[in-house]
């Protein structure tokens, strides 16, 4: 049986969701927001097989796909036999990319020891409970305490305000503002993917039900932040920006933004730190209930003949 792929666009919310949203997966892969607002570095394309939701993207030039953990209720082994003969059918073993521990017990359950599971620290999600990040409570979080009250001294005039459509065109300011700072020759095309990525979403933020939140002083954005829900109890934050100018305004928008996010998501997934040593540090701090290993799973399987 051959899968017919089609390309994901915004009008294919709803039916992704339907399977996204319902799932016991926290992982950011699965926001809808990411799916579609990197779609044009990825080709992703989706199928609904048998209650499967199945992704398939094309992580490089090899011509090699490569798949998401299927979605549903039903036939799992079924679903992941179909993805074997779709890659098989590029010449290619089946390679699942962001398998977490848990859908690693749904392959090994049905697929014991057929598969080969490669760790990608660099990908691992940082997932916090919402509660931390508001409250701040303990001595771990005096820093981030101490960063807050030193912007809120320095600026107590400052606003927290929803984006709004009126809003996104300063916000893109900020971001420009922010690439001319922190690009390098090293990153200048990741960036600009990012950069992709970013404004599609926020050109776009009623159809995705984004979520975001700015910081704004003497009028002026200063700080910007928005995502997504990845799920019924997690919710996925996919950027952040700020004008490190301005002391404490990267520890102000994290508590600004979850403060007002609703209160049904108690999980916050605040992505993957790429490898990247600042980033990382930046994530460690804030002390993850989570951190959420993900996996390359590629299948042990001879071609057919």
């Amino acid at each position: 049986m051959s899968i017919l792929y089609k390309p994901i666009t915004l009008a294919d919310k709803e039916v992704i969701t339907s399977f996204t949203y319902k799932s016991s997966y926290q992982n950011c892969d699965f926001s809808f927001t990411n799916i579609c607002s990197w779609r044009f570095l990825y080709n992703s394309e989706f199928a609904v097989v048998d209650n499967f939701l199945l992704i398939r993207f094309w992580p490089d030039d090899s011509g090699r796909p490569a798949y998401m953990s299927p979605v549903g209720e039903g036939d799992f082994a079924s679903a992941i036999r179909l993805l074997t003969d779709d890659a098989w059918s590029f010449g290619h073993p089946l390679w699942i990319l962001g398998v977490t521990p848990e859908a690693k017990l749904v392959l090994e359950n049905d697929f014991p020891g057929g598969f080969r599971y490669i760790p990608e620290r660099d990908y691992f999600d940082y997932i916090y409970l919402r509660d931390d990040l508001i409250n701040l409570t303990g001595k771990k979080y005096q820093s981030k305490r101490n960063h807050i009250n030193k912007f809120k001294n320095m600026y107590p005039m400052y606003e927290y305000m929803p984006i709004t459509p009126e809003l996104v065109p300063e916000c893109l300011r900020l971001e420009c503002k922010w690439y001319r700072a922190n690009r390098t020759n090293d990153d200048a095309e990741e960036l600009s993917h990012e950069r992709r990525s970013l404004t599609f979403a926020l050109q776009h933020a009623e159809e995705l039900d984004l979520v975001g939140g700015a910081i704004c002083v003497g009028g002026q954005i200063v700080a910007f932040t928005f995502g997504s829900p990845i799920n019924a109890n997690t919710f996925g934050v996919h950027v952040e920006k700020g004008d490190i100018n301005y002391d404490g305004v990267y520890s102000l928008i994290t508590n600004e933004f979850s403060t007002h996010l609703p209160e049904q998501y108690i999980y916050i997934n605040r992505e993957e730190d790429l490898g990247i040593p600042g980033l990382r540090k930046a994530k460690l701090s804030y002390h993850p209930a989570i951190l959420l290993e993900k996996n390359t799973a590629i299948k042990k399987f001879i071609s057919p003949e």
